[in-house]
């Protein structure tokens, strides 16, 4: 079978490095193209997946549309070459009008509600949708549900162990009590006009004061006076810190989730709720998150309130991750699974439409 793969967010790599692999070794014919995106190309590199870039990176909304059309029109005449059984991709805009313009079926995968712009854009010209079971949305006939995360497609322990080496690497001692803050950027479609914390300074001052080293990660550039904290480790390390930290406080849903999985307390402070991000708190107690007007004070004080706990916490997080791991899938196993199903739709309607020919 031949499979096409989109990518324009380093998440998406992470999400599909492993089916990538696995569908290599089933022999079928995987092509990864990509939109330039943060360090989606260098995790690309760095996991040795060949791909091609069809269009580079925007800085604004405005040239959003302009790349977005370019790639459209790039991923066209390259799928137009290698006729496909199937096209994949998360969110899945692109993917889904080359797609419908080749007559072959296209199979998106989606977590995020209130990216109404891409579902809008996107959904009507998907053959198959796959969310996760807590996905806040009917879709109608093409949807598929599934007990996970897009963050268990990689971080699974079937897939995922991770290295403490990345503590030397950041210049951390092994006993070391550190938290890690992600920043967010802001300028995604559906984060117009949202928020997180009132002031990223403030954030890192409390978790200091609270006897945690802070290492910080940002989305763009951080600001001036917090530079010194950002850690130099490559991006493929990010999963490796994030499991040994003792703490995450964060902007973006998609790292809150990635330590919850991993077992690591996670305090998520996003003016936007998520399905994923609700379940990972009401059902497993692993992620904390704080939407309201108040959330910037109200998430440090439970920040706090985690790393100064004198009652050992080790376990209580890796007991919740195990219930976790017992009633959630290795995604992976999905993805390959609906690829395949989708491909093999598209052989059954071709044939079809030979014999109606004949």
């Amino acid at each position: 079978m031949k499979v096409i793969v989109t990518i324009q967010h380093p998440g998406h790599v992470h999400f599909f490095r492993n089916a990538v692999a696995e569908l290599d070794s089933r022999g079928h014919d995987v092509f990864v193209f990509a939109r330039e995106s943060e360090v989606a190309t260098d995790l690309l590199e760095a996991y040795g997946i060949e791909y091609e870039l069809l269009a580079g990176e925007s800085d604004s909304m405005l040239s959003l549309a302009t790349v977005q059309a370019t790639y459209e029109a790039r991923l066209l005449h390259r799928a137009r070459r290698i006729e496909p059984d199937v096209i994949t991709a998360i969110g899945g805009v692109a993917a889904a009008h080359v797609a419908t313009l080749l007559r072959t079926n296209s199979l998106v995968f989606y977590d995020t509600e209130h990216a109404t712009l891409i579902q809008r854009l996107g959904y009507p010209f998907a053959d198959v949708i796959c969310t996760p079971e807590c996905y806040r949305g009917e879709i109608g006939d093409k949807q598929v549900t599934y007990p996970g995360y897009h963050e268990l497609a990689y971080l699974h322990p079937d897939r995922f162990d991770p290295d403490p080496s990345v503590l030397d690497a950041v210049g951390l001692e092994r006993e070391e009590t550190f938290a890690v803050v992600r920043l967010s950027s802001w300028d995604a479609s559906h984060d117009v006009g949202q928020g997180g914390f009132a002031d990223p300074r403030a954030v890192v001052s409390r978790l200091e004061d609270a006897g945690a080293t802070v290492l910080l990660t940002a989305e763009g550039d951080p600001p001036p006076d917090l530079e010194a904290y950002e850690f130099t480790a490559p991006p493929e390390r990010m999963h490796d810190l994030l499991a040994f930290a003792d703490l995450v406080v964060g902007e973006g849903a998609t790292t809150a989730a990635e330590a919850a999985v991993l077992g690591t307390p996670s305090v998520y402070v996003n003016s936007q709720s998520l399905g994923y991000t609700s379940e990972l708190e009401d059902e497993y107690g692993l992620l904390f998150a704080f939407d309201g007007d108040d959330r910037h004070a109200r998430s440090l004080e439970k920040a706090v309130s985690i790393l100064e706990s004198t009652t050992p916490e080790t376990d209580r997080w890796e007991r919740r991750r195990e219930r976790l791991l017992e009633e959630r899938i290795d995604v992976t196993s999905l993805i390959v699974q609906q690829i395949e199903s989708a491909a093999r739709a598209t052989d059954a309607d071709r044939s079809a439409v030979a014999t109606n020919l004949g």
